[in-house]
């Protein structure tokens, strides 16, 4: 169990829904802004933006993105996906305001330092989680890590979880996710949510590259997810390398709603009878019934009673008993159609 801000996030606690709008603000403040209204309207519980600098994230010289099938030097996007560090003060107030709380993935530790005044939690994306000195340097803050694990296998997450709780007390969860934009939803493997819950004894979640806006989120939460992470635009139209992915407000909107109701569906786990089935509980169950008038003292047989559903008359003596009724004989006369009761037969 973690607390951020002061909401639990764990076993038995609903999904903590993160809104992720990335740089999905093409630079706008306006347009960020309006990802943290369109986030909490929906419902999440935080939005979640990025804080990088190109100069720490690729050598100029690093090329071209293939998946990105873009043709200008993955250097330059990136420098035109930065958020101005300005910013912070402005959106983490607009996220007091609305009730929603800020969050970021840090990428370098001087970002994480002009972060920190501004969040209650760290992110950490995918591709920093070996980023081992990154990984010390947030851990030794005390604030809660939430560590996406893309393009990790299970020993490479044992080596960073170790590097969390060696470093300090930092409340520790995890994302599974799949580092692929979009992802395929075969490649989502959502069973391994409880696979690393097991492993590490922390709350798991799902960081959901794929574009449907329910399928991975769904499973997350049916599969025990505590947390849920999902890239939002305000339009699939707008220019940049996450737009094509994201889901957009109505989407997000549905997702949150449907995450709710599969939570409610998913219920206690305890088995008992639920207030809505009471009515055909009585209604529909089924008694021993006389089909016709039987006198006192008549032989009980299949020719003469049956298991019927007892709709709004009286219920009687329970199915399981019919072979102990059969061959017995009517202690009393017993009308038509009425439920047989203990001491009706001897």
């Amino acid at each position: 169990m973690i607390e951020v801000g002061g909401r639990r996030i764990g076993a038995g606690e609903p999904c903590f829904v993160i809104a992720e709008a990335g740089s999905n603000h093409n630079g706008s403040l306006e347009k960020a802004r309006e990802l943290v209204e369109t986030a909490a309207s929906a419902g999440a519980d935080a939005v979640k933006f990025q804080v990088f600098r190109a100069e720490r994230l690729y050598p100029k010289s690093a090329g071209l993105s293939g998946y990105l099938k873009l043709s200008k030097p993955i250097y330059d996007i990136i420098a035109e996906m930065e958020m101005p560090l300005g910013w912070l003060p402005v959106l983490s107030d607009l996220c007091r305001e609305r009730r929603i709380q800020f969050l970021a993935s840090a990428f370098d530790e001087e970002s994480a330092d002009r972060l920190d005044p501004y969040t209650h939690a760290f992110k950490v994306a995918s591709y920093e989680m070996t980023h081992i000195p990154l990984i010390r340097h947030l851990a030794r803050k005390g604030k809660p890590l939430i560590i996406s694990t893309g393009t990790a296998c299970l020993d490479e997450v044992a080596e960073t979880v170790e590097e969390v709780r060696a470093a300090g007390r930092a409340p520790l969860a995890l994302m599974q996710c799949t580092g692929a934009y979009p992802a395929p939803l075969e490649s989502l493997n959502v069973r391994a949510i409880p696979t690393m819950k097991s492993a590490f004894g922390v709350p798991v979640g799902l960081s959901d590259h794929s574009r449907d806006p329910l399928v991975g989120p769904l499973a997350a939460v049916a599969v025990g997810g505590s947390l849920l992470e999902k890239h939002f635009t305000l339009s699939n139209d707008l220019p940049g390398p996450d737009h094509r992915f994201a889901v957009e407000p109505g989407e997000l909107r549905l997702m949150v709603r449907k995450v709710r109701e599969t939570e409610r569906a998913l219920g206690s786990g305890e088995k008992v009878v639920d207030p809505a089935e009471e009515e055909l509980r009585s209604f529909a169950r089924r008694s021993v019934f006389s089909l016709r008038a039987i006198a006192a003292g008549e032989l009980l047989s299949l020719g003469n009673i049956a298991v019927l559903r007892c709709g709004n008359l009286p219920a009687g003596v329970e199915p399981r008993r019919l072979g102990e009724i059969l061959g017995k004989r009517a202690s009393r006369a017993i009308p038509a159609e009425q439920a047989l009761r203990e001491g009706d037969y001897v």
